[in-house]
């Protein structure tokens, strides 16, 4: 139990979408008038070797070149028993082009009996405030996160959005080739994505193709490079990321992710999705 509930703290502190290892988005700037609005809502399953411990909502709006997003998750099934945290996050921000242009990311959970808390406000390419609970005691092996550190990244949930411009929204080996810059206001990572195959998805809101990568994470600042879980996520192997798109610009979105622990496989699934929008031929 102890080690679920391990798991379920980091999963409350960075919430659902730093597991998507996503990235930007790519969205043509286009008059308000004929501004396209597309919405994406979900409800996910979390488990751990088989047995699901939390579940998270997802609700995304985009219009024109303006975004907004918020997720919620809370213990579900077995972590009902070892866990009563809560997790949520709230992110908005602009389009420009092949980029996200975060303008603010909140984030609040309480897990272990700990109160975790993040406000970024962001401008210009860069974090322009923030305000973090709890902060990092001091650490003379930790790789301190500079200002160069949070120039031109995304918060994790402004990370599930990933351009793929060149596709026209049909999947493809392309939505797979990027690196994300993440900064979650504590530390700075990239996540690397990788093209492995094509699949078909059915029955869960969506039916068609989605695009699989494979995910490794790349810690850059604000680790620890001797602790033994930052050793095992950065020679992790195991991870991929099932996406799919929305709307009808070539907008991709997380729609399964799996990771290896040393606790087993972490998935994170969808129960139900509902899309509205451009791809309304995609929803059930």
């Amino acid at each position: 139990m102890t080690r679920l509930s391990t798991v379920f703290t980091r999963l409350a502190r960075t919430s659902l979408p730093v597991l998507a290892g996503a990235s930007a988005l790519a969205l043509a700037e286009a008059p308000v008038a004929q501004a396209e609005t597309t919405k994406l809502g979900g409800v996910y399953d979390i488990s751990v070797s088989g047995l699901k411990i939390a579940r998270g909502s997802l609700s995304l709006v985009v219009q024109s070149n303006a975004y907004s997003a918020k997720v919620v998750m809370e213990p579900a099934g077995i972590g009902t028993l070892f866990s009563t945290g809560k997790g949520g996050a709230e992110a908005s921000g602009w389009l420009n082009g092949k980029h996200v242009r975060p303008a603010r990311y909140k984030m609040a959970s309480r897990a272990a009996d700990r109160d975790f808390f993040v406000d970024l406000a962001q401008g210009s390419g860069r974090v322009r405030s923030m305000r973090v609970t709890p902060k990092f005691k001091p650490n003379a092996e930790r790789i301190k996160v500079t200002d160069r550190h949070k120039r031109n990244v995304v918060d994790p949930l402004s990370a599930i959005l990933m351009p793929a411009a060149a596709t026209r929204g049909a999947p493809d080996a392309s939505v797979c080739k990027r690196r994300i810059p993440v900064f979650d206001g504590w530390t700075r990572f990239d996540i690397q994505l990788e093209y492995k195959e094509m699949r078909e998805v059915s029955g869960k809101g969506y039916d068609g193709q989605v695009v699989v990568c494979s995910a490794r994470w790349i810690p850059v600042a604000g680790h620890r490079p001797s602790r033994a879980s930052v050793k095992y996520m950065k020679e992790n192997r195991r991870m991929e990321a099932w996406l799919a798109p929305i709307g009808s610009k070539g907008v991709f979105v997380p729609y399964r992710v799996e990771m290896a622990t040393k606790n087993g496989t972490l998935v994170v699934q969808p129960r139900k999705l509902r899309f509205t929008g451009g791809r309304d031929q995609a929803a059930r």
